[in-house]
């Protein structure tokens, strides 16, 4: 499935860094695009929306 969220704290590419992380210890295969500019991340995964918003907001990213 294709998620996209907004990310108020996603800052720099050091963030943009840590978001994919995140995303691929719960998928490995995941596809992450993040624009720090924008704040936008789109997510291609199998895993559950609640699962990654539940992953990026104990890593300090939570979505909106």
């Amino acid at each position: 499935m294709t998620l996209e969220f907004t990310i108020p704290k996603l800052a720099c590419s050091a963030c943009v860094e840590t978001v994919t992380t995140t995303v691929r210890d719960l998928d490995a295969n995941a596809e992450v695009q993040a624009d720090p500019t924008t704040k936008q991340v789109l997510i291609v995964s199998t895993t559950p929306e609640t699962d990654l918003r539940q992953a990026l907001t104990a890593a300090g990213y939570p979505p909106t």
